[in-house]
């Protein structure tokens, strides 16, 4: 059934496959997720019991081909992270740091062997995996990284034995006090075509029970409150010579993760935002004053259609991502639209579904305050709002105001 944010008729737009995937999961948040959601946000508790089941529908990995992952489209994952984050944006960013960071990395990156050896265990949710780029001092510029990866050759020189050793400090990092592995990016120094030696970005598949590793859940929290996000200490951190990703080094690398896990954002935006119109539309049609329910007042109603309009284009703008990466023309520039739009507005209709809800909207018997919160983490992570303006300003000058 169309939500009443759909003025366009979007859903016609939709194969039937493309439906029965966002009905499936949709049915799986409203029977796992909204009973108990309100409880977790409050508990800052991350429901580590569903990970199995997000698994068993496909959902780990959905969009990766081969070594048990789902293999399904674009359209088909924007609408499954969608409904995730219609339940809540911290169930949505597990599936993207699981799908589109940590299994992306080694998907994109990887030898044949570790695909074969980690990304069958990632998909069912045996095995978590987290994401470490952003460091304490490295945001938005993860070329300042202070992560470093030296190589130490075994006792016979060059690779066999050899360990590589990781020092330094991730933050932000999803899910990494309880995950089994993470990827790593760290300089490394290589020779340099010119002579010498360069500082290069590098992956590595770093097992979290590795001797040196430390991971602490980030707390208090005033967003994100239902997931977990973790200050990382690498401290000596031994890892054989085959942890490293060895396809496309240097900042290509998790850039691509990253494009990845943004295109999600795209779509899950819309679910959050839908989600607390859908709250706010239910109360107005049941909550009266002055002798009327309060959705037959005109500043009311004015409410409701600037929130259904800015879902709806929304909702076109991610369908237009998602048919475009299905046809393999999906361009960075073009994510960073999305992100830019889907989540700015997300944001705000939020708020604006809490004004309809009154002082009763700050509670967390109703979801828009729930979701605005949220929402303030993921206007943030994954490329904050300045930096995909400034990546729109350079399609458009042809002259980057930032590296």
């Amino acid at each position: 059934m169309s939500s009443p944010a759909d003025l366009l008729d979007l859903d016609s737009e939709l194969s039937d496959a493309e439906l029965a995937t966002r009905d499936r999961v949709r049915e799986f948040v409203d029977r796992r997720v909204r009973p108990d959601i309100a409880r977790w946000f409050a508990d800052a508790h991350f429901p580590r019991e569903l990970v199995p089941e997000l698994g068993e529908l496909g959902l780990l990995g959905m969009h990766l081909e081969g070594y048990g992952c789902a293999g399904r489209s674009a359209v088909e994952y924007g609408l499954a992270v969608q409904e995730l984050e219609a339940g809540d944006s911290g169930i949505r960013t597990f599936v993207s740091v699981q799908g589109s960071l940590a299994m992306s990395a080694i998907h994109k990156h990887g030898s044949e062997a570790q695909k074969q050896r980690w990304l069958p265990g990632m998909a069912t949710g045996e095995v978590v995996g987290c994401f470490g780029l952003t460091e304490p001092g490295a945001g938005s510029d993860p070329a300042s990284m202070t992560t470093r990866a030296r190589f130490e050759p075994g006792s016979e020189g060059g690779d066999a034995g050899g360990e590589w050793v990781l020092d330094g400090a991730k933050r932000w990092i999803g899910m990494a006090s309880f995950a089994d592995l993470a990827i790593i990016w760290a300089k490394v120094a290589e020779p340099s075509e010119r002579g010498g030696v360069r500082d290069r970005v590098r992956g590595f598949i770093v097992p979290t029970s590795a001797e040196g590793f430390t991971a602490v859940p980030i707390e208090p929290k005033l967003s994100m409150r239902a997931s977990v996000q973790c200050d990382i200490a690498l401290e000596g951190v031994r890892v054989p010579a085959d942890a490293l990703l060895p396809e496309h080094p240097g900042l290509a690398g998790p850039f691509a993760c990253l494009d990845e896990a943004r295109y999600g954002i795209v779509w899950g935006t819309v679910g959050a935002a839908r989600d607390a119109f859908e709250a706010a539309l239910a109360y107005a049609k049941g909550r009266e004053q002055f002798g009327t329910p309060i959705a037959g007042f005109q500043l009311t109603q004015a409410k409701l259609v600037d929130m259904a309009l800015e879902i709806t284009k929304a909702q076109l703008l991610a369908l237009r991502l998602g048919r475009l990466k299905d046809a393999g023309r999906l361009e960075g520039h073009m994510i960073s639209a999305g992100k830019l739009n889907n989540a700015r507005i997300a944001i705000e209709v939020c708020r604006e579904a809490r004004t309809v809800l009154g002082g009763n909207g700050v509670t967390l018997d109703h979801s828009p305050m729930r979701h605005a919160n949220n929402l303030e983490s993921v206007r943030t992570y994954e490329g904050t709002d300045e930096v995909h303006t400034l990546v729109l300003g350079r399609h458009i000058t042809g002259l980057a105001a930032f590296r």
